[in-house]
């Protein structure tokens, strides 16, 4: 293998593509074809950790001397895993449910190279605590930001930031990508595929 290496992120993702735009990450994009469902009995960790490498395995069966990084957000309120709202009903659900409290978000990140038989996925949580939220700001909140395609109903780069009264982690990880350890690991990687030139 030569010493160009392709990462493909198995997402079409914007706020995933703006983190690695950020850090000057060499990579494209392929979206994969997995459907995540919620049935899946698993803690959250293992749920977020299973979704990404899924992601990753997909894109990697026809791109098998690229490395692929897959990657799943899920909120967790009360033991229990909160996707993204299917309509404005679920939407407003969800914020309640995170109103006054602290919730968990938890990102899966998976790394595979099938022509180095390279498997590692793992996972980062942060802590986020949201102040009371008045119906009226639940309802314009949804209404000026859409936020259909975010886990837990809420984007914290967005106006939901105003609502957020602390966070303990990487903030990066509530965006949907732990961008520290995410190069840490990253760093270990490229030894490793470099050592196989």
């Amino acid at each position: 293998m030569s010493k160009k290496q392709y990462n493909i992120l198995a997402s079409k993702s914007k706020r995933r593509i703006e983190i690695l735009k950020l850090i000057k990450f060499d990579f494209s994009t392929q979206q994969s074809n997995i459907k995540e469902h919620f049935n899946l009995q698993l803690p959250p960790e293992a749920f977020a950790e299973h979704w990404a490498r899924e992601k990753a395995k997909d894109v990697s069966k026809i791109n098998p001397n690229a490395l692929i990084i897959g990657a799943d957000t899920i909120v967790v309120q009360d033991s229990k895993i909160l996707g993204k709202p299917k309509n404005k009903l679920e939407s407003i659900s969800m914020l309640h449910s995170l109103s006054g409290r602290t919730h968990k978000v938890v990102t899966g990140v998976s790394f595979i190279h099938v022509g180095l038989k390279l498997d590692i996925t793992f996972n980062d949580t942060t802590s986020v605590s949201v102040n009371k939220l008045k119906e009226d700001d639940i309802l314009k909140y949804i209404r000026d930001y859409n936020p259909y395609d975010k886990a837990g109903s809420y984007g914290i780069q967005d106006g939901f930031s105003i609502h957020v009264n602390s966070i303990t982690g990487c903030y990066y990880n509530v965006m949907g990508l732990p961008v520290s350890k995410f190069n840490s690991i990253f760093q270990k990687i490229k030894e490793l595929i470099y050592k196989s030139d």
